[in-house]
């Protein structure tokens, strides 16, 4: 019965739990004597504090307490970066709770408890806030003047610099023959989830002990930060994972309302429930993506690739959160995406602004980075007169050459590689797929009022995070097996992965695996969670370790039952057998054993998008005619819920190149604070969207030889589309060089050129 799972397209076992509505999410729960908390978040984008008095709101009938940072007898507690924790974000991290400064709209100054969310919300405005206003700013430009300081004693609004390393670029440029210098943009946007966050914290004063229900994506890590804020050990706290609609990168990390939620059901003694709301999820979760390059990239007159440079400006927003600094890391280490770049010198500056804190989103980094390197080979091809296509097969990197270094990056000492593949076998089978060949007539063609344009992108995308993962193994009493994950679920179709890859390890068939638990931070010694597309590199691994460990379990144990040798030991799909004798495997109900996968390496994914659209010059807009993605992922446990991964993952894209804009004014008052204002794809707005995957490159550095991939889709879609509106818009020598492509900057796009054609 080997391999009979892994590799086959299977609908996910989860869905018929949530399409009966079955689902637990943690606004479902409401125990006993529960309390609403409602938080007073600061209309002020920068000032300093002066007092917070809650004496009316505490007369309010229905009102239980209202908790500000006074009542934290040693101040709030600060929260910890999770991911590049260096010694130069200390002085702008985030505390739980403004208590001398606010440096964001959006920020929390109070904690209302409530015997109804109604009764909470009407409650704030009765709390009497005096904020001294200071000078706000929400560009870069103005951070890196430095006149007004987001925190003094830093002496800087430049938290710090990435510096990306290869070669020897200056020289490199010196010795070129072609260059090309461009500014270009990325939109702030970020991972708007299904339903916004929610956390509820019950505490046991008798037993000592805090339950947390709402855990997602890292919950171990959360655990181990809030018992060293909250004075509790580890294990007198647990964090049980709820159902949520999607993670993104964006949910699950470490926020403010993770410490202050917990921390006000011990203060009262009651159960305490958050949910947010939309405003608050569109103002207070982390936001993403907003950067601004400056780049030079250097090639041969047959357009090879010399060398890259130049600098990166990201605005991180008020604070350094937990995960907030991967993006801007990654968008210099990852620049040269899928291509030969031998000579590399990226800066990234991390500048603070007065805006929402960022975090990661799906890609991060990446989807920036591909979106630069995409509109420069474009540019470079048309000025070299090379087919953009050949310039591409010119630059890919060949399997002959994996594992193929890249970029290191300080102060982080990041160096790495790639894995495996032959990128350019990802774009020829794109191009067929699309049929390139006929569609390229259209390129550029006014047709029924319509201008048409192709576009083409070629991409990474890294996975496989470490340093570890868990998992573990279970005989229940009917003797199926249930399966516990340290990995969590954010809507990858984890359940049934996992499930597929323990029933091919133990060689039974899938029904005999009852449950897939994960997540939670009692079912495993430890988990790292879901980030990175890391969830079946290593929990599959680690799932694999855990299946060996639980097979010599079970003929250990078989063997004193049935008097023969462990090695005598047969385990069949419900029973034990040796030496002439059997059992059923239920008589070992609450066998157990536990595995685990090490890995520092990484995996990468690749692949190429390319787009047929047509564009309305006089209005702006674009209608995508069809869209295809190839992406390798080295080896496909779940082809079906693995092409869901990527469109959906696709979709998001497309609303990043189109769309999606958090907008502030000038002076840090957030102006996109509903779904009114801040677009989202529909399910009609790209209905013509096409995935091929593709396994024929497995990952080295890992067992079951699989690569990330839930980011593929959202990769390279702001750079293939920017690309086709140009071509499409090429009679007006339209170059995109900012993404949204919203309707108004593609308008001014065609004006610009129709002037500069009249002149």
């Amino acid at each position: 019965m080997k391999n009979t799972f892994i590799g086959a397209p299977m609908e996910r076992r989860e869905d018929l739990r949530f399409l009966r509505g079955k689902g637990t999410y943690v606004d479902d729960l409401a125990p006993e004597g529960l309390l609403y908390a409602v938080i007073l978040r600061s209309s002020v984008a920068h000032g300093r504090i002066r007092s917070i008095d809650a004496s009316a709101a505490l007369k309010i009938e229905g009102v239980h307490s209202v908790i500000t940072a006074r009542d934290m007898p040693d101040g709030p507690p600060i929260i910890p970066m999770r991911l590049q924790p260096l010694p130069e974000f200390k002085p702008f991290e985030q505390p739980v709770i403004a208590h001398d400064k606010v440096r964001y709209v959006g920020e929390p100054l109070a904690v209302v408890l409530a015997s109804s969310v109604a009764i909470g919300e009407d409650t704030l405005e009765h709390i009497a806030v005096e904020i001294d206003d200071l000078p706000a700013f929400s560009e870069w430009q103005v951070a890196a003047q430095n006149k007004s300081l987001l925190f003094e004693q830093a002496g800087t609004n430049r938290s710090l610099t990435f510096y990306s390393r290869k070669g020897d670029a200056d020289a490199a440029f010196a010795k070129a023959p072609y260059a090309r210098k461009e500014k270009l943009n990325t939109g702030r946007h970020y991972g708007l989830t299904m339903e916004p966050r929610g956390v509820m914290a019950e505490w046991d004063a008798g037993k000592g002990r805090l339950t947390i229900s709402g855990a997602a994506k890292v919950p171990f890590f959360n655990r181990r930060i809030l018992a060293k804020q909250i004075g509790l050990p580890e294990s007198a706290i647990e964090m049980i994972e709820n159902d949520v609609g999607g993670g993104y990168g964006a949910r699950g990390e470490f926020y403010p309302e993770d410490f202050l939620i917990p921390f006000a059901a011990r203060h009262v003694n009651r159960p305490v429930k958050w949910i947010e709301d939309r405003r608050e999820n569109l103002m207070a979760m982390n936001h993403a993506r907003e950067t601004e390059a400056h780049i030079e990239i250097a090639c041969e007159r047959d357009g090879t690739i010399i060398g890259l440079r130049g600098d990166v400006h990201t605005d991180m927003g008020a604070y350094m959160r937990t995960n907030g600094a991967v993006g801007a890391r990654n968008v210099v280490q990852f620049m040269g995406g899928p291509y030969r770049v031998p000579h590399v010198k990226l800066d990234s500056h991390l500048w603070m602004s007065n805006k929402t804190p960022v975090g990661t989103y799906r890609g991060p980094g990446r989807f920036e980075s591909s979106f630069y390197i995409e509109r420069l080979l474009d540019m470079v091809a048309g000025d070299l007169g090379i087919d953009r296509i050949e310039m591409r097969r010119r630059n890919l990197v060949t399997a002959a050459e994996q594992p193929y270094p890249i970029a290191s990056v300080q102060p982080t000492d990041a160096h790495d590689q790639y894995d495996s593949g032959e990128y350019s076998e990802a774009m020829n089978r794109a191009l067929k797929e699309f049929n390139w060949a006929e569609k390229s007539k259209f390129a550029g063609k006014l047709i029924d009022g319509k201008y048409h344009g192709l576009g083409i992108a070629c991409f990474v995308e890294g996975g496989a995070a470490g340093p570890k993962e868990s998992a573990r193994l279970e005989v229940n009493g009917d003797g199926t097996i249930t399966v516990f994950m340290g990995s969590s679920a954010v809507g990858q179709g984890v359940e049934t992965v996992f499930a597929q890859i323990a029933a091919d390890a133990l060689e039974i068939p899938m029904d005999r695996i009852r449950h897939v638990y994960h997540g939670s931070t009692t079912t495993v010694s430890d988990g790292y969670g879901a980030y990175h597309s890391r969830s079946i590199v290593m929990g599959g691994s680690a799932l694999l370790d855990a299946t060996e460990k639980f097979q010599a379990a079970i003929r250990e144990a078989g063997a004193k039952k049935l008097g023969c040798r462990p090695d005598e030991v047969k385990i069949g799909e419900d029973t034990v057998s040796g030496g002439g004798k059997s059992f059923p495997l239920a008589e070992l109900a609450g066998l157990t054993a536990e595995g685990a996968f090490l890995n520092k390496k990484h995996t990468y994914s690749y692949g190429t998008h390319i787009a047929h659209v047509t564009v309305d010059a006089k209005l702006g807009q674009v209608q995508i005619l069809d869209y295809v993605v190839v992406q390798d992922v080295g080896r496909a446990i779940n082809p079906l819920t693995l092409r869901g991964q990527i469109i959906g993952s696709l979709v998001q894209g497309l609303g990043g190149a189109m769309l999606e804009h958090l907008q502030y004014d000038e002076q840090g008052q957030f102006l996109t604070g509903s779904l009114a204002d801040y677009l989202l794809p529909t399910a009609t707005d790209f209905p013509n969207l096409r995935c091929f995957v593709t396994d024929d490159y497995p990952s080295p550095i890992n067992p079951l030889g699989a690569k990330g991939a839930g980011e593929g889709g959202i990769v390279a879609a702001g750079g293939v589309m920017a690309n086709a509106v140009a071509n499409a818009l090429s009679s007006f020598g339209a170059q995109p060089r900012r993404l949204p492509l919203s309707p108004s900057y593609i308008w001014e796009l065609v004006q610009a050129g129709s002037r500069q054609a009249a002149e």
